[in-house]
């Protein structure tokens, strides 16, 4: 039996979906960072939503737009009062070093104090001497890399301040969006994504939250060691280390090193101190703190959210490794959400915000088909 000819029209249907998965793959390339920035806004978007709504609860006479303004303001303050209580004393310090360098260089060079000391016994002033010819060379190399950390610089205030207009614009146009795209749908369709979203929403600010608790624990962990091996500026550096620690991946190593090497500045103890201090708290935050509060704050297991993160960490790198957990989230609600619509269970998740069991038996009800 001879087989029938394919028609053109499939044909040209099938070359057609090709060309327009190449052309969206093409702007999601292109348009990469631009896309990124929009995922961070839609993350701040969402965990501010429920101070917004808050606020109009409290004092109904607000307008949407005033209580988002002050929402944000109130962030954005946040935000500054944190960088101001690192950057100053950094100022300060800073100058106090520049008075004192002089001397430090003097004590390096005839091999005292603490820095001088370390050296002498690493031989790195040896070095230095053998390798002065390169080691000029090599700084006189450096405006290249200083210009692109300018550069990168730059982009990363533009970023921050859009980020910020798409949050803001996301937070006080983001409701009434939803509700043109809802009103095209039926009743009980509509009221099912509701309550999903309403899940998926809690999942992210659930795991915002859990982030924030892990870096203030990180954070106050490392004031205390610093603070007990006498360390100066274990304020100044536990707050470094909180701040990065917010960083997926490479953020606790990073606060890590720079703590650990003002340890050692102070002093050999103190240091060794320091580095067995972060390892046994790095090893305990991966593999028991992160999974534990993340899974109650997330509602995932622990051992979901270990693979989630150690898998799109591999996959998409610190993006990747910021997303896992809540994309997760989003990804068990929907699926839930599937499973049980297409059993006839109902899922039980509020479409209010008062979380009565009430409303969510009510819900459910309406989505069953008839």
């Amino acid at each position: 039996m001879a087989a029938r000819p394919v028609p053109v029209r499939t044909i040209l249907a099938t070359i057609g979906l090709v060309l327009a998965t190449y052309v969206v793959l093409e702007l999601v390339v292109q348009a990469r960072r631009v896309l990124i920035w929009a995922v961070i806004a839609l993350f701040l978007a969402v965990s501010l939503h429920p101070a917004v709504e808050a606020l109009q609860r409290r004092v109904p006479r607000c307008r949407r737009s005033v209580a988002t303004l002050l929402v944000f303001l109130a962030a954005a303050a946040a935000v500054g009062a944190v960088v101001t209580l690192f950057v100053i004393p950094l100022a300060q310090e800073g100058s106090r070093f520049a008075d004192r360098l002089p001397a430090m260089i003097k004590d390096v060079r005839a091999g005292r104090g603490p820095v001088g000391n370390l050296l002498e016994r690493t031989h790195v002033l040896q070095y230095v001497q053998r390798h002065q010819a390169q080691i000029r060379a090599f700084a006189t190399g450096l405006s290249t890399p200083a210009l692109k950390f300018i550069r990168s610089a730059t982009t990363a205030a533009t970023g921050t301040l859009t980020i910020f207009v798409l949050a803001y614009l996301m937070v006080l146009e983001g409701p009434k969006a939803i509700a043109r795209s809802l009103a095209l749908v039926d009743e009980a369709p509509a009221a099912r994504i509701r309550r999903v979203g309403a899940a998926c929403a809690r999942t992210v600010n659930g795991y915002l939250t859990g982030n924030l608790l892990i870096s203030v624990i990180c954070g106050l962990l490392t004031y205390v060691v610093l603070l007990a091996s006498g360390v100066p500026f274990a304020g100044l550096l536990a707050l470094f280390v909180a701040l990065t620690d917010l960083i997926p991946l490479v953020g606790a190593t990073i606060g890590a090193v720079v703590a650990s090497t003002a340890a050692f500045v102070h002093s050999l103890p103190a240091g060794i101190g320091a580095i067995v201090f972060f390892i046994v708290y790095q090893q305990a935050e991966n593999h028991l703190l992160q999974p534990v509060v993340l899974s109650r704050t997330v509602k995932l297991n622990p051992l979901t959210v270990l693979l989630a993160i150690l898998i799109a960490a591999e996959v998409a790198g610190i993006l990747g490794a910021l997303l896992a957990i809540p994309v997760t989230g989003i990804i068990q609600v929907v699926l839930g959400d599937l499973w049980a619509h297409r059993g006839g269970r109902p899922l039980g998740l509020p479409m209010r915000a008062d979380n009565s069991p009430e409303n969510a038996d009510r819900s459910d009800r309406s989505d069953r088909p008839e």
